[in-house]
């Protein structure tokens, strides 16, 4: 196949792009296909240059806003018709998290070119990255959300509505970016700052104590449950990306009639919220054994090390083969022989 590999962006998660997008373009490699990198901020990315995008690895916070806000100046993405690695790839794997590359703006550019791609479509993308408007698709089709609100809100309505603790975190974003668990009243303004930072939307959430699980989905099909044990009380950005911050259990050591529970849910969710090809949905269960939903990723981190490839792994398929599935499905779903 020839594959271009659409990574880096401006998000508050591009780091994060970056490493899902290199550690794939080798993955494809190994398998020998010919991939080409784009870096969606900056353009093409020759092969001897591939090296120097994130030569340190993903650090413990986000880029700087202000480091960001510069590559904006260059950013391409309407423009990407006109990067022959784009335009005469067969499939492109979008290898991009938060913004426009995940909240169906490169999609739908995508699919005015006319080039398959990975993933799920530009209005799947904009609806499950809007975690307000997704949480009321999944609520109404049966699966269980916490309470929330979005803000503005005075801690009075805050207290009435959701209650402390709570987690308050931007609408529009991932990788736990801007998120923040608040105990008290008094952290709450604080809290709905940081979040502002990245996003206008601020949703609070009813914290959910109990086990984290999350669980990938493949075309049609429930990966092993993964458990998640981070350090800290959230599984936030550092506990994420560092090292030893978080414990991944895969299959997850939970019953099975759990297990199960959870990916139905997921596999209900995905198909709620029409993702398609693969998706990573997150849960807490706490008290009752109930999975609460707490969002759909769809474009889920793709490191080596990344929670659905240890669940391909888990299924017996290691990472290049679930990358090399992941760009079938999406040629399947375009009616297109790879």
């Amino acid at each position: 196949m020839r594959v271009a590999v659409l990574t880096g962006g401006t998000s508050a998660e591009r780091d994060v792009a970056l490493a899902s997008g290199l550690q794939i373009t080798a993955a494809l490699r190994s398998l020998g296909h010919t991939v080409h990198v784009v870096d969606l901020a900056t353009g093409y990315v020759p092969a001897e240059h591939e090296a120097a995008l994130l030569p340190a690895g993903v650090g413990r916070e986000p880029p700087p806003l202000e480091r960001l806000k510069a590559l904006e100046r260059g950013m391409l993405s309407a423009g990407l018709g006109e990067v022959p690695a784009v335009r005469d790839a067969e499939v492109v794997f979008i290898a991009l998290h938060g913004g426009q590359g995940e909240d169906g703006t490169v999609q739908a550019v995508l699919d005015v070119i006319g080039v398959p791609y990975t993933g799920s479509g530009h209005l799947a993308s904009a609806l499950a990255m809007d975690k307000d408007l997704a949480k009321r698709v999944v609520r109404d089709n049966g699966i269980a959300v916490p309470d929330w609100l979005m803000g503005p809100a005075t801690a009075d309505a805050v207290r009435r509505s959701v209650g402390f603790p709570c987690v308050v975190k931007p609408s529009k974003q991932g990788s736990s970016v801007g998120l923040t668990l608040v105990k008290r009243e008094a952290e709450l303004a604080a809290a709905v700052a940081l979040a502002e930072r990245f996003d206008d939307e601020v949703m609070i959430e009813r914290f959910v104590g109990g086990t984290e699980l999350t669980v990938g989905i493949l075309g049609d099909e429930a990966l092993p449950v993964i458990e998640i044990r981070p350090q800290h009380e959230m599984f936030d950005y550092e506990c994420k990306y560092q090292p030893g911050m978080s414990e991944e259990i895969c299959p997850a050591p939970i019953e099975a009639a759990l297990a199960t529970r959870t990916q139905d849910a997921a596999r209900h969710a995905h198909r709620a919220l029409k993702l398609g090809g693969y998706s990573r949905v997150d849960f807490r269960v706490g008290e009752g054994g109930v999975p609460v939903f707490l969002e759909a990723n769809t474009a889920p981190g793709m490191t080596a090390a990344s929670l659905i490839p240890k669940a391909a792994r888990a299924a017996g398929m290691g990472f290049p083969a679930f990358a090399e599935s992941v760009c079938r499905l999406a040629l399947a779903r375009r009616g297109t022989k790879p």
